[in-house]
């Protein structure tokens, strides 16, 4: 097979850090008060901003709370499972890496002992009905290393006694949350709206906030988990007093972002983009016969990370060890052509590859890396011919 002629503008296909927004320069970090304090004037007036647009862009219920907290989406889900859980069951949605982190996190660290685990095989969701509403709820609204997402809220319960808590970094700017819902949201820059590492958004219902307020958990927690001050929620968190030094250029950044997102229409512009990046990779996946999606079901698919599998026969004939080798030289080949970068999936998900569809990125240059995606499989297929692996 020839190399295709035509290459993607921006090979940027990673699942996290994502894209940046089309169009995106240094030039419009300028405005940046870099060598000033977060504590001035200037600076906490540029992280209101941040948290006062994410409530405008989301459409989030007047009554929910934003903050900006430290170490990324990670950070702001350990923070809301250390601060709010213990007080009743919990049931853990794991149907991919980081949902089974979260149930590693409360079941063997925290050691909750009443902690149910729900789990499901990459592909797939675990029995939603099977969800306890007296029980406090954890899992991921879009699994972003198995491309499997949630399809709606209807599972949560709307007169739940437990908090549903939603680690939704994958899912928020591209997928309708059902907020009424949820109680506490967890994301960070760096996904779909392609902004810097570091910084987490934590996200909370008047339901959460009361739980903070009523509920004192038994372990002690470290400075940067803490959301109380003086036995009540600290709301200066969530009028940009963090706790600790952010990134005025991150912040920044973050707003340049949220701007591009005004500007081509809002939250449902941002939609409609991850729906048509999803729609051509898939228009593709289902006219080429060594690939299909990971994800069988497409009302459970993510129109963010999607995940394939290489279904080629011979593939299949090979180990895992040598399946993950074809795939690691496969996305080598197209990083040295310079057409995709980083599109191999997830090290703890079955051997194949992870396309980041999210609104950051252009339909055109994913109809453009499709013919790359067949000429790099079809070079390591007969280069395995060759040497009598398959």
């Amino acid at each position: 097979m020839t190399k295709p002629r035509r290459r993607p503008a921006r090979p940027h296909f990673s699942s996290g850090p994502c894209a940046k927004r089309p169009g995106w320069t240094p030039d419009f970090l300028a405005k940046a008060p870099l060598g000033r304090s977060h504590r001035s004037k200037v600076g906490k007036a540029r992280l209101k901003a941040a948290i006062e647009r994410t409530h405008a862009i989301l459409g989030l219920p007047d009554d929910w709370l934003v903050g900006i907290v430290p170490a990324s989406d990670t950070g702001a889900v350990e923070m809301a499972l250390w601060n709010l859980l213990g007080s009743r069951g919990i049931d853990v949605l794991a149907f991919e890496s980081f949902s089974k982190g979260w149930a590693s996190d409360i079941r063997d660290h925290l050691k909750i002992p009443d902690t149910r685990v729900l789990s499901a095989p990459y592909g797939e969701l675990p029995d939603l009905d099977a969800v306890d509403p007296a029980h406090d709820l954890v899992f991921c609204w879009n699994g972003t290393t198995s491309g499997v997402r949630v399809p709606n809220g209807e599972f949560i319960a709307a007169d739940r006694e437990g908090l549903a808590i939603c680690d939704a970094t994958s899912a928020v700017f591209a997928q309708p949350l059902a907020f009424d819902r949820l109680d506490v949201v967890t994301f960070s820059w760096q996904k779909v709206l392609g902004g810097e590492a570091a910084h987490g958004m934590l996200l909370l219902s008047p339901r959460a906030v009361e739980r903070i307020e009523t509920y004192d958990p038994p372990w002690p927690l470290p400075k940067i988990f803490r959301l109380k001050k003086k036995g009540v929620l600290n709301r200066a968190i969530f009028e940009g007093a963090t706790i600790n030094t952010p990134s005025m250029l991150c912040v920044e950044d973050y707003l340049d972002a949220l701007d591009w997102a005004d500007a081509i229409g809002g939250l449902g512009a941002l939609h409609a983009r991850a729906d048509e990046n999803a729609a051509v990779l898939d228009e593709w996946v289902r006219r080429t016969e060594w690939i299909d999606h990971l994800v069988a079901d497409p009302t459970i698919r993510s129109n963010t990370s999607i995940c394939l599998k290489i279904v080629d026969p011979a593939f299949a004939a090979l180990d895992e060890a040598a399946q993950r080798d074809f795939v690691k030289q496969m996305t080598g080949l197209l990083e040295n052509e310079g057409v995709a970068f980083d599109i191999a999936g997830y090290r703890d998900a079955p051997p194949g590859l992870r396309i980041w569809c999210g609104a950051t990125v252009e339909a055109d240059d994913i109809a453009a890396l499709c013919p790359w995606l067949d000429w790099a499989f079809a070079q390591l297929r007969a280069e395995n011919d060759r040497q009598g692996r398959a």
